[in-house]
């Protein structure tokens, strides 16, 4: 059901994305404060960044994070972080282990182009490479957190032991974050997602 399926389920969906991101705006809204302050202090460059990413049925839009790297990351090296890239700033090192420069994204959501759990919208440049089979995970709403994500929480450290990790992720990981996520479209419940987003919140805190 995550991002597919017929219309009542999608607003069933959309019913559960809103009854927990209203209130998170409101409960998180001090931390965001807190966040931003240490994110200008830290480095030279706006509170946010923002990145066109695809979203469901191909449909392009524009992903909001919490800066934690520096400006000119995208203009000096590749899409892909890896390991300790030495881009990402002190204050983004923490915003990147413990999730928090995803929160965010809590606005995507209320503006309907993602949902708290579904598979993470990917960028152009790697979608460009999806076979046909791959590109039915299009037809998902795309979230904030999935199975695959928790699954792979350790990715950058997969990626920086790899000898080529564009080709690590490309041929190896992507297939098999798109493979979780269908399969867990095929069964998924609100209470599946419920579990999911309980889940993740565990492994950011704890």
């Amino acid at each position: 059901m995550t991002g597919g399926g017929c219309d009542k389920e999608l607003k069933a969906k959309r019913l559960f994305d809103l009854v927990f991101t209203v209130p998170g705006f409101l409960i998180l809204s001090p931390l965001f404060v807190v966040l931003a302050l240490a994110i200008k202090m830290d480095s030279r460059g706006p509170v946010f960044f923002r990145q066109e990413r695809v979203g469901r049925k191909g449909t392009p839009f524009r992903v909001a994070k919490l800066r934690s790297m520096r400006v000119d990351a995208e203009r000096v090296g590749t899409q892909l972080t890896v390991g300790k890239d030495r881009r990402i700033t002190r204050v983004g090192g923490f915003l990147r282990k413990t999730k928090l420069d995803e929160l965010p994204q809590l606005y995507n959501v209320l503006a309907g182009d993602m949902s708290l759990v579904g598979p993470r919208p990917e960028v152009p440049r790697y979608v460009a490479m999806y076979s046909d089979a791959q590109r039915a995970v299009l037809d998902l709403v795309p979230g904030i957190t999935d199975p695959a994500s928790i699954k792979y929480s350790d990715e950058n450290d997969l990626l920086a032991a790899s000898p080529d990790p564009e080709r690590t992720y490309v041929e190896e990981i992507m297939p098999e974050k798109i493979r979780l996520n269908l399969d867990y479209a095929a069964r998924a419940t609100l209470a599946g997602d419920f579990r999911v987003v309980i889940e993740t919140l565990k492994r950011v805190f704890f």
